[in-house]
């Protein structure tokens, strides 16, 4: 399988530069807020960005591609891990993502966001990790 991470590879770059200039920024400027909803956006799409990519990875892994089709979210990471392409402490992290993840959609303020911006640092080291694994073990050999 060649499985391009040029894509993922850009948003975890995009997420993490919208990151460090959030944190050049005081909270009473109008720039804080632009650069925290890039940061929680981008969080959301790099999470996105993830699960699509493995779920074409753990297809290349089964002889019935169509099962991989029905995993829910965490059974993907699961799967992941049986397949060394995240360790079992990444997956349960990632479980975490995700469950932050789905509050967006039920609180998109100030709380939600913190919570968001605690979160990333980490993940932007495990996204950075995943997208590795899945270039060296599916990849096309290089990434942007």
């Amino acid at each position: 399988m060649n499985l391009n991470t040029d894509h993922y590879a850009r948003c975890i770059q995009t997420l993490e530069a919208s990151l460090t200039r959030l944190k050049q920024v005081e909270e009473e400027n109008i720039e804080f807020e632009i650069f925290r909803n890039a940061v929680v956006k981008g969080f959301e799409l790099t999470l996105e960005i993830a699960g699509k990519l493995l779920r074409k990875a753990l297809k290349s892994y089964t002889g019935r591609p169509r099962d991989v089709d029905s995993l829910t979210y965490k059974e993907l990471l699961r799967h992941a891990a049986k397949h060394a392409l995240m360790d079992t402490e990444m997956v349960e992290r990632w479980f975490g993502y995700r469950d932050n993840r789905n509050n967006t959609a039920h609180d998109y303020g100030v709380g939600f966001a913190e919570e968001t911006l605690n979160l990333l640092p980490m993940f932007v080291a495990d996204a950075k990790t995943l997208e590795a694994n899945l270039r060296e073990k599916l990849g096309n050999g290089h990434h942007a």
